[in-house]
This record gives structure tokens, sequence and C-alpha cells, in this order.
């Protein structure tokens, strides 16, 4: 068999302010579990956002999933904040979630 090299195409970004995050090693307050309900996830955004109130590179990461179309709560904003301000994701969970009903 033939081996396939596989090519990526995503920009190299400048990713160095993460190791200085206020949020590093809390990936559970930042993403949420599968199926988790509307009253957790409101309990794991608040505590996000109090992290990310004191975190000396939040501009930069909100800038970063702004320009980089991520998913999960980064720089003091939710996917739904996100999608509100005009940057948009494919499917933002809080959207996909209201359409589904």
């Amino acid at each position: 068999m033939a081996s396939i090299d596989i090519i990526s195409t995503r920009e190299q970004t400048d990713d160095a302010w993460m190791a200085t995050a206020a949020c590093k090693g809390l990936t559970h307050l930042f993403f949420p579990t599968p199926a988790e309900r509307p009253q957790a996830r409101e309990r794991r955004e608040a505590a996000a956002r109090e992290v990310c109130a004191g975190c000396q590179v939040r501009a930069t990461c909100r800038d970063f999933a702004r320009d980089e179309h991520e998913y999960g709560f980064w720089g003091g904003e939710s996917e739904d904040e996100r999608h509100a301000a005009g940057f948009r994701l494919i499917a933002p969970i809080g959207v996909r979630a209201r359409s589904a009903s």
C-alpha cells in the first residue's frame, strides 16, 4: 500500500500567550461535557468567566477564538456571545440546541 501524506491546512498562529493564561489546567470549565444541561452550563460558564476576569491575556484569547472560530468558552465569551457579536461558527452549541427543538 502507498503511504498517504496528510496536509494540514490550519494556519500557524502565535499561541505563546496560552502558556500564561489563567485557565491553564482548567479545561473542564471551558468546554462542555456531552449532554450538558442548561443549568450546568450556566454554572460552568459563570466559573469560567470569573477565571477570565483576572486573566492577563483575556483580550488576546478572545481575539484568537473569534479569528479561529473556536468552540467553547474563550476570553470571557461563550460561543453564543461570539455568535451574537458576528463571529459565526458552523454550528454553535447553543444555536444547535435551540434549532433542534
